[in-house]
């Protein structure tokens, strides 16, 4: 009987020591669960980081806004280039017309006078120096009368500038044809008092020779007569450059235009 009851205690023992060693045990594998699923839990952010081996980046600054450049001003137009200048040699001929009748019966010596050039005036390569049109200005010299039919007078012209492509240059020049007229002034107070002394003349000279009436009138019919051609043989004649008469100038001097 004591037998049984030592092995029933035994037994119980053996009971409880084996329900205690599995509680334990069971304590530990639930320990040991819940470590396994909070390393896997962990994980998933441990591999991601060793997969990418990349640092976390730092915070950078913002980035400025480009800065608009500024256009460059746009280069002004280049200016054209002057043009290269033409010379006229010593010894060019330069055609022109009168702008206004030139007369000795009106003009005198230092009055101002204009022409205009006819044709173009070319250098030795063909090129035009002084365009028609262009316009020469200059000075009366000599305006002188002849005193008689028989005799000359003088019209002298000095040309001083010409005027191209709106600017005046000073040119040394001298005129070597001219158109002109002569033209009577006719009967001037002058010739009338020549034509009434020689009637006087002859109409005392006739009575005297012929002591009547008759000859005084024949006599002054003679002296009229000889008093026009006295008349006649004195009167001016005007030289005169009419207005569009042809005026050809020699350069004295080569011109730079």
């Amino acid at each position: 009987m004591k037998s049984i009851q030592r092995h029933g205690v035994q037994l119980a023992a053996s009971l409880a020591m084996a329900g205690f060693l599995a509680c334990a045990k069971g304590e530990q594998t639930s320990q040991s669960a819940d470590s396994t699923a909070r390393n896997l839990t962990l994980a998933p952010t441990e591999s991601t980081a060793a997969m990418k081996d990349v640092p976390a980046p730092a915070n950078q600054p913002a980035k400025a806004a480009p800065e608009k450049k500024a256009r460059p001003p746009k280069p002004a137009p280049a200016k054209p280039a002057a043009p290269a200048p033409l010379m006229l040699s010593a010894g060019t001929r330069v055609p022109l017309t009168a702008n206004d009748t030139i007369s000795t019966r009106s003009a005198h010596a230092g009055d101002p006078f204009t022409a205009t050039v006819s044709q173009d005036v070319k250098d030795a390569t063909g090129r035009v120096v002084i365009p028609a049109g262009a316009s020469v200005s200059g000075t009366i010299t000599a305006a002188d009368p002849a005193p008689n039919p028989n005799s000359t007078g003088k019209i002298e012209l000095a040309v001083k500038t010409v005027s191209v492509r709106g600017k005046g240059y000073p040119i040394e020049a001298s005129v070597v044809s001219m158109d002109t007229i002569m033209k009577g002034r006719g009967v001037t107070k002058a010739d009338a008092a020549k034509v009434a002394g020689g009637a006087v003349a002859g109409a005392i000279l006739g009575k005297i020779v012929g002591k009547n009436t008759k000859g005084a009138v024949i006599g002054g019919a003679a002296g009229a007569a000889a008093g026009a051609a006295a008349a006649r043989a004195s009167r001016d004649i005007d030289v005169v450059i009419p207005k569009g008469a042809a005026i050809t100038v020699k350069l004295e001097k080569s011109l730079t235009v």
